[in-house]
């Protein structure tokens, strides 16, 4: 079992950044792919990026790549997304989301999903 809990939310300004975080429970953490994944008000829920369990896999949305960096620290049990040159298109509640072993762009692949955050952009 595995517990998400998403932070670093928050308001900002078109071309601004912001850090989201997602601690997770559990001592198998290292074991599992981790995904960011976003939804937007009357949008399904779509993939952001994602990263393996060892952390030398990453893959991004088209629309994210260049400005978003998904990082883990599995001492912490952390998987951060780093946002940056933010568009008011950004904006939506951002989710992590947990498989075993590799990254998937599915959102029925995850098993485990956080309460989610929510990025505000403001133009």
């Amino acid at each position: 079992q595995v517990q998400l809990v998403e932070s670093g939310g928050g308001l900002v300004q078109a071309g601004g950044s912001l850090r989201l975080s997602c601690a997770a429970s559990g001592r198998t953490f290292s074991s599992y792919a981790m995904g960011w994944f976003r939804q937007r008000p009357e949008k399904e829920r779509e993939f952001v990026a994602g990263i393996s369990w060892i952390g030398g896999s990453t893959d991004y949305a088209d629309s994210v790549k260049g400005r978003f960096t998904i990082s883990r620290d599995n001492a912490k049990n952390t998987v951060y997304l780093q946002m940056n040159s933010l568009k008011p298109e950004d904006a939506a509640v951002y989710y992590c989301a947990a498989r075993r072993y590799v990254v998937s762009r599915r959102v029925p692949e995850y098993d485990y999903w956080g309460q989610g955050t929510q990025v505000t952009v403001s133009s």
